[in-house]
């Protein structure tokens, strides 16, 4: 897809590992100057120098999505750097403990609804009251096929990931006639970071879930991000309000 973005600016969260830096190369490598915003900010300079060294223009900003005030200063950022925003990867999000509904803290809820499910309305709130005032845009959420099924012993995860196709839908409905399409992308088990830990400290819920992946392996980083460049691009252009699953077959039976 080399070129396909030259001249864009596009913004991915959660870019320090795993989905969210596949995606950042892939943008940068289709000619998009890119900011890379993550919380761990020592990990997301390297990253982004990493992308620096390789010859493409990039941006690294620390940012915790779940704070609003980071939010704005991050889009703020990239728009006092690169003059606008043309694409968006809301990708930041934590995974929650495996355990019965009834047994939940309250605490865990908390925490990951606040980064997986306001932490993408923080991030669409404020690309959005960029993108308006020009009339053109393309965002892609992060979901999750926990945003498309339910799991024992996953409600509060799954419910952050539920939410944010209920918040890409409306807000793509309420700007598609304004030039901006928004979408979800919808991964399955993918090998990335929290994939690894979760093999670790989940190993029976995770052999379970393995049970149900028709293609028998997990995905790749950059599968996800060849989706997410589609959905943004002129040949997703008709593409409105979409939730793709991107998932080996897990959902399809």
């Amino acid at each position: 897809m080399g070129g396909l973005f030259d001249g864009k600016v596009a913004l991915v969260t959660g870019a320090a590992s795993g989905m969210g830096l596949a995606t950042a190369q892939a943008f940068a490598e289709a000619g998009a100057s890119v900011v890379l915003a993550d919380i761990d900010e020592a990990a997301v300079n390297l990253a982004a120098s990493s992308l620096a060294d390789a010859g493409h223009t990039v941006l690294a900003v620390r940012c915790d999505v779940a704070d609003e005030r980071d939010v704005e200063a991050m889009i703020d950022k990239t728009v006092a750097t690169f003059g606008k925003l043309d694409a968006a990867y809301n990708n930041a999000g934590i995974q929650a403990p495996h355990v019965e509904t009834a047994d939940a803290s309250g605490e865990d809820f908390e925490r990951v609804i606040a980064v997986n499910l306001r932490g993408v309305w923080n991030c669409m709130k404020h690309e959005l009251r960029h993108m308006r005032t020009r009339g053109s845009g393309a965002i892609v959420n992060c979901s999750s096929l926990g945003g498309l099924v339910g799991l024992p012993g996953r409600d509060t995860y799954h419910a952050s990931k539920h939410g944010v196709i209920g918040l890409t839908k409306s807000a793509a409905l309420e700007y598609a006639a304004r030039g901006i399409r928004i979408n979800a992308v919808c991964p399955g088990i993918v090998d990335t970071p929290m994939v690894s830990g979760m093999l670790v400290t989940q190993p029976e819920a995770m052999e379970a879930m393995m049970k149900e992946q028709p293609i028998g392996r997990l995905g790749r980083p950059e599968e996800i991000a060849s989706a997410v460049l589609w959905l943004c691009s002129p040949g997703a252009g008709f593409v409105i309000g979409h939730a793709l699953a991107v998932d080996g077959g897990y959902t399809a039976r």
